[in-house]
């Protein structure tokens, strides 16, 4: 997925790997979740592509994360999790703009997963531990999600009612 550019199979098996992870409360997993999450957000946009820290830093993550699934296959799960946080490491060697971007993204898609956790029945306190942020962050998270879910603008509107009011705008 991620050598296809198809973000939304990587927000697929983010979400995947965020019940999994809820189930077990691996932080591997969690950390797994979290970073397919950030790579589809960051896929999804092509500004990023422009900066020209940018092929490094990608290929990089795709070393990382063949290397992870390298000793994930033969059982080295020091190593398997040494791989995944070296994509970590590696934001923090960008700089200016992309750095400040990538990061904001993991730390955006951290408390989105971290939410999702909490949705699976897990306590925000042990949540927000597993995930490295504050209970203030995801309460704030939580609290704005919960908002949004019940007002109007949240509301989808079937198809049929989408082309009728799309064949009452242009008739006018």
């Amino acid at each position: 997925a991620l050598n296809d550019n198809d973000f939304s199979k990587l927000k697929e098996l983010s979400n995947r790997t965020v019940h999994s992870s809820s189930i077990d409360q691996d932080s591997s997993s969690i950390l797994i979740a979290v970073i397919l999450y950030s790579l589809s957000k960051i896929l999804e946009r092509d500004t990023y592509r422009d900066d020209p820290a940018w092929e490094g830093f990608y290929k990089k993550v795709l070393k990382y994360l063949e290397k992870a699934i390298y000793y994930l296959e033969n059982d080295d799960i020091r190593n398997f999790r040494k791989s995944l946080k070296l994509i970590r490491v590696n934001i923090g060697k960008l700089s200016g703009n992309l750095k400040m971007y990538i990061s904001d993204v993991f730390r955006k898609a951290e408390i989105n997963k971290a939410s999702k956790i909490h949705e699976h029945g897990i306590s925000m306190e042990k949540t927000a531990k597993l995930l490295g942020i504050s209970l203030w962050e995801l309460a704030n998270y939580s609290g704005q999600k919960s908002v949004l879910e019940h007002s109007n603008e949240a509301k989808t509107v079937d198809v049929k009612s989408r082309i009728k009011l799309a064949k009452e705008f242009f008739e006018e």
